[in-house]
């Protein structure tokens, strides 16, 4: 709760009035909590907007008292009925949430619409959030990027991010990689690390603006320090190819760990392929198989493949025709005809049962299924 923008525009009435509502925020200001809500209660009782706003803060919060979104989203309610765009904001995200009321995304968007004609840059990025997904509102790409140009015309970083994206892509507007460069830089440079590392990959490929590996590496670099795995992988793959930094593939296993352990499939295919071809790391068919099998189970069909020939050839694992047929034909699904004949070759090998039972594990699996679990 921001307390100086709260106390925008508002007036002192009466001595007295004033007197409890300055022993009230003193009291907040010291942590005093009870205090504070013995004075702001019978304000906001008697209808004191700011009031209502504070205590809806203190409750919603935690600050102090236990936590209590009924008691918070009641005060949010008595101030966003009276027109405070903070209050309106407040209880679209207790409806978005589920705090202090049933989740209901109908009413989120009604009370972040009320905000955001105000103003509210976060209400109007919330609501351009909701029409982009359909939430509470008709899927609606013109209006998403409507309200997410009005946040980001106000400085709103995720908004500037995501018209950005809007613009790479043509939704809800006509596609334009120089609009989309703009606003990814804009984000970019409030430390945005998903801008940072969409305007890497700008960079990478010469959409929008110059191709320079140097900038998108620069770029790339800042996002990743921020934790960001796209743009750990990004980077990895930057210093595997030298493209725009000298070639080092330590510097790239390191991204790539970076971004697996968080776990990012491409990373943990791109890790998975250093430890089989000893780049970066010491050689280890052990690791590469466990890094191609995380990638594998998350549906990477090039680590589904790796895995399958793991498995065949008995590389870092115990040889296994069941499990090679079962990561080749899951790679096979994704349309590849190399994956395809690979699988084929294995069947040749395998008894009419190990096939039934490689065919049967194929259609049990899913993303996210781990095979040992459906044996």
């Amino acid at each position: 709760m921001k307390i100086l923008g709260l106390l925008a525009g508002f007036t002192l009435g009466t001595a007295i009035y004033a007197q409890d509502y300055l022993v009230g925020l003193k009291a907040l200001s010291d942590g005093d909590y009870e205090t504070a809500i013995s004075e702001l209660v019978p304000l906001a009782e008697q209808g004191d907007v700011i009031s209502q706003l504070f205590l809806g803060g203190i409750y919603g919060d935690d600050q102090g008292v236990p936590q209590d979104y009924e008691e918070a989203a009641k005060w949010y309610r008595l101030a966003a009925e009276q027109g405070s765009s903070s209050a309106q904001f407040n209880l679209g995200l207790f409806y978005s949430n589920g705090h202090g009321a049933p989740q209901n995304y109908g009413e989120a968007a009604k009370w972040y619409r009320l905000a955001a004609e105000q103003g509210s840059s976060s209400a109007q990025f919330n609501l351009g959030s909701f029409y982009s997904n359909g939430l509470g509102v008709p899927q609606n790409y013109g209006e998403a990027a409507k309200w997410y140009q009005l946040a980001a015309e106000q400085g709103d970083s995720s908004a500037q991010n995501n018209l950005g994206w809007f613009y790479s892509n043509g939704y809800g507007v006509p596609q334009n990689y120089g609009e989309a460069a703009k606003w990814y830089r804009l984000a970019a440079e409030q430390g945005d690390s998903s801008a940072q590392n969409n305007l890497g990959w700008f960079y990478s490929n010469g959409y929008g603006v110059p191709q320079n590996y140097r900038e998108a590496a620069k770029w790339y670099r800042l996002a990743a320090e921020q934790g960001d795995s796209s743009a750990q992988f990004n980077l990895g793959l930057i210093y595997s190819n030298g493209y725009g930094v000298p070639q080092n593939y330590g510097e790239a296993a390191k991204w790539y760990r970076l971004a697996a352990e968080q776990g990012d499939s491409s990373a943990q295919l791109g890790l998975g392929w250093f430890y089989s071809n000893g780049h970066g790391v010491p050689q280890n068919y052990g690791e590469a198989a466990k890094w191609y099998r995380l990638a594998a189970d998350q549906g990477n069909s090039s680590a589904q493949f790796n895995l399958g020939i793991v498995y065949f050839i008995g590389q870092g694992v115990p040889k296994n025709y069941v499990r090679a047929h079962v990561w080749l034909n899951l790679a096979a699904a994704h349309g590849d005809d190399e994956y395809a004949s690979m699988r084929d070759a294995v069947e040749e090998l395998m008894t009419t049962e190990q096939v039934a039972e490689a065919q049967h594990l194929a259609t049990l699996w899913q993303p996210g299924t781990k095979l040992d679990d459906l044996q």
